[in-house]
């Protein structure tokens, strides 16, 4: 019933910038929050950044100054834009969407999207 869609992610070298947009979709009544994971190879899934309906953020502290976490609420979409990106940062991203409510009187839940590669390399 809800899809989150990735996009953004790709190749960059290292100091370059990218933009990641993920877009949730369905019958959605609300959304708590929304933020971004990231999985390297080896390594466990930890959280990036994520932000609250009302706009509260958190960041991970290796990306405190560099990634910045947004939100549209109308279009239930979440942006994530890093800057002076590092090759540690290369990882798999994932976007989720914590207790979503189908409908008014839905259970909340939380969601993934497929998640999306980001490399960092020269």
């Amino acid at each position: 019933q809800v899809q989150l869609v990735e996009s953004g992610g790709g190749l960059v070298q290292p100091g370059g910038s990218l933009r990641l947009s993920c877009a949730a979709s369905g019958s959605i009544f609300s959304i708590y929050a929304m933020g971004w994971y990231r999985q390297a190879p080896g390594k466990q899934r930890e959280l990036v950044a994520d932000i609250a309906s009302g706009g509260s953020t958190t960041y991970a502290d290796s990306v405190k100054g560099r990634f910045t976490i947004s939100r549209d609420n109308a279009k239930n979409t979440v942006y994530l834009q890093m800057n002076s990106l590092k090759p540690e940062d290369t990882a798999v991203y994932y976007c989720n969407a914590e207790r979503v409510r189908v409908g008014f009187q839905g259970v909340p839940r939380d969601y993934w999207g497929q998640g999306t590669q980001v490399t960092v390399s020269s």
